[in-house]
């Protein structure tokens, strides 16, 4: 959520960045009606504090003149008591109408891009950050795409997940199921190493939670509900992570903040169709570990980069090909300030598949979640959130089986051998 001071001291700027995330000319003029409506809060609260201060004042008055005797000016003050409480309860029913109305303007306004992020519509405009081809594949003449190598070798029965639960619910079986297990341990491993502690979160939320964190009311269409209990299933780890500091003021000797879990995730894709959604390539439940950091303003970008540098690490350790982008801004999520997507190339598909998203939300979600810290000077600020998937494992695994495949068997990437247990996998 934006910061109102942002709006009123910034206003051009974030009029350019809302321009740059192609928001709609509404969301535009919001702006000044957002000021407006403050203007207003801070009359009325003026108000309501003098009628408040005045019916101390008064309180006193009266009591004194009871005290001595004066009762009929005492009753004439009382009288006038009666019209301030009337009045005051006007102002604090108006007052709360306001604020009401600010938060629901100002909670469907997105994040302003950094100046970094490039103008565009959609991924067709993304910045190629960096591209590394080093291990693209040779595939054999007679190489498969992941989901028929999956059938193959008994890996993957995307039928009897549609049996159990319906499409995007795969069922992951024996050497299926311990690569995916082998990914999760090996990531958790490498987040560990790079000084993250790890959480086992929960995997159901309350509405605050998912608020706090952007997920709604932006993306309340794309979450499983259960209606029942009011409770949503997560889409990524980090909705429960970075919510563990809500509501919470910190020191700034402890930053940074390192946090990562491994998940199941949840989504519901609506609207999904076509050659993207074959196999693995989008489901509706996955596995994912995820890497959130909490930060000082003066160094979250400098945690980017680092953020960004370790997903490459693992990708690199995979031996994948991969490239990353520097998202536009009509391609970045709600909450996102600066956005690196990660993509491995998948060779039986002959096309990029995306395996992460490393974001700084810079204050977004602190300021929902009122996650604050005091400065050297002692003043109140607001932290910086940063989060990265490292790695979702459904794309990853397709790109492994897909490009480690020869006549012989899948290859094992060595890094995965120690836990996996064996090298390849065979007929």
């Amino acid at each position: 959520m934006l910061e109102i001071s942002v709006l009123r001291d910034d206003k051009n700027r974030v009029k350019e960045g809302l321009l740059k995330k192609n928001v709609r000319e509404s969301d535009i003029e919001s702006v000044e009606v957002i000021i407006s409506l403050d203007d207003e809060r801070k009359q009325t609260q003026t108000s309501l504090d003098n009628i408040l201060s005045e019916l101390n004042v008064l309180s006193a008055q009266i009591g004194d003149l009871f005290k001595t005797g004066k009762q009929e000016e005492a009753n004439v003050l009382k009288a006038r008591v009666n019209d301030l409480k009337e009045s005051s309860k006007t102002l604090e029913t108006r007052l709360k109408d306001i604020k009401d109305e600010l938060e629901e303007k100002i909670i469907s306004l997105p994040n302003i891009p950094h100046s970094s992020v490039p103008v565009g519509f959609g991924a067709e405009d993304n910045e190629v950050f960096k591209l590394n081809e080093t291990d693209m594949p040779k595939l054999p003449e007679n190489a498969l795409p992941h989901w028929e190598l999956a059938e193959k070798y008994n890996l993957i029965s995307f039928k009897a997940g549609v049996t159990l639960t319906g499409a995007g619910f795969p069922l992951y079986i024996h050497h299926g199921a311990r690569l995916q297990r082998a990914l999760i341990n090996f990531f958790l491993d490498e987040a560990a190493n790079a000084g993250y502690m790890e959480y086992m979160p929960p995997i159901l939320v309350n509405k605050e939670t998912a608020r706090a964190t952007g997920q709604l009311p932006d993306k309340e269409g794309q979450m499983y509900h259960c209606e029942k209990d009011d409770l949503y299933l997560i889409p990524t780890a980090e909705v429960p992570l970075t919510n563990i500091y809500r509501d919470t003021i910190l020191q700034k000797e402890v930053f940074p903040i390192k946090l990562t879990g491994y998940t199941p995730c949840f989504r519901r894709e609506a609207g999904s169709y076509g050659s993207d959604v074959k196999g693995l390539n989008r489901l509706h439940q996955f596995d994912k570990i995820e890497i959130v950091q909490i930060q000082h303003p003066d160094f979250s970008y400098e945690t980017l980069m680092d953020m960004v540098a370790h997903v490459e690490s693992l990708l690199n350790k995979l031996k994948l090909p991969y490239r990353i982008l520097r998202l536009c801004g009509g391609d970045m999520s709600f909450g996102s300030a600066l956005t690196f997507d990660f993509e491995t190339f998948s060779a039986a598909q002959g096309k990029w598949l995306e395996v992460s998203s490393v974001s700084n939300f810079e204050t977004f979600q602190s300021n929902r979640m009122k996650l604050r810290f005091k400065d050297q000077d002692g003043k109140m600020r607001l932290a910086h959130t940063l989060n990265g998937s490292a790695l979702a494992l459904p794309r990853i695994v397709a790109t492994l089986l897909e490009n480690n495949q020869t006549n012989e068997g899948i290859l094992i990437p060595e890094v995965l051998q120690k836990y996996t247990g064996f090298d390849i996998i065979r007929s």
